[in-house]
């Protein structure tokens, strides 16, 4: 079934959004990020619902932040796909340097896969939250916290028949208390729903705009790597661009300076075989 999900498959044309709302509303999370699953155990956990019993939670680590806890994770995770038979080498050495592109392609096809398995039913008889603190090392901490942050909210939002994703914005309702003197009239409220509807369409639009530009990204880095042209300069310096991790600083001058040093070894290259053979050609007028 893994072998079957192919790299243009539409699991990989699915939103950064899209995955955190589907990792959040499953696991009772608030993820904001993609980098914030690099430890591999959202990973474990998503696959412990997905199978109930067959990931031993209790050695996944939630709390995990060096490299070296979060490869334990993912052998976990690697041993758990064995045992299910699932074909899917983990790119760990990868996934723990939190690179987004790289996190996010895994999660794609995590989806993707436990789609095929569940119909994207969720288990409603899986208490994430439960299994977290009957887990691993961190299972009652950081990651719990925001569990049970978005649980009240949900439950909150839930009471009012308004279901919110993690990136939108609402309007608390007016209570009681501020109906009487100095409280916002109808005029006001009215002018902030206003504010925040155009709030909301308008990251709706960014969130187009960043998944567009994402996907021309992601077509330029399998084009990359595909194996005719992995090695070629041109590919090389693309690929710093993508991967590099500073964000303070462009890649662009260490992707010419790379550059220019291949072009200039070739050309010197060039002059030098073209010097050999014109003193060949000499050789062989004298002879």
């Amino acid at each position: 079934m893994a072998t079957s999900i192919g790299i243009m498959d539409s699991a990989y044309f699915v939103g950064r959004n899209d995955i955190l709302t589907w990792i959040n509303n499953r696991l009772q999370l608030n993820l904001s990020r993609i980098e914030e699953a690099a430890s591999g155990a959202v990973q474990c956990q998503i696959m412990d619902m997905t199978y109930p019993g067959v990931v031993p939670m209790h050695k996944v680590n939630f709390d995990a932040k060096t490299e070296y806890d979060m490869i334990q994770n993912y052998k976990i995770l690697q041993e758990v796909f064995n045992k299910l038979k699932i074909d899917k080498h983990i790119e760990v050495n990868r996934l723990v340097k939190g690179r987004p592109l790289d996190n996010l392609e895994f999660l794609q096809w995590l989806k993707r896969y436990c789609d095929s398995v569940n119909g994207g039913i969720m288990n409603e008889n899986y208490n994430p939250v439960e299994r977290r603190c009957k887990g691993g090392k961190g299972g009652t901490s950081k990651i719990l916290k925001s569990s049970k942050y978005l649980q009240t909210s949900a439950i909150y939002n839930a009471g009012s028949g308004d279901m919110l994703g993690p990136n939108r914005i609402s309007v608390p309702k007016q209570s009681k208390s501020s109906r009487g003197a100095g409280g916002p009239n109808s005029s006001e409220i009215e002018a902030l729903s206003k504010q925040v509807t155009d709030l909301n369409l308008s990251m709706d639009l960014l969130e187009k705009e960043r998944d567009f530009y994402f996907a021309k990204l992601r077509d330029i880095e399998i084009l990359c790597q595909a194996a005719e042209v992995e090695n070629d300069t041109m590919s090389v310096a693309i690929r710093k661009i993508l991967y590099a991790t500073d964000t303070k600083e462009s890649a662009l001058d260490e992707a010419q300076d790379y550059l220019n040093e291949n072009f200039n070894a070739a050309d010197d290259e060039e002059e030098a075989e073209a010097a050999d053979e014109e003193a060949a050609a000499k050789e062989e007028t004298k002879a």
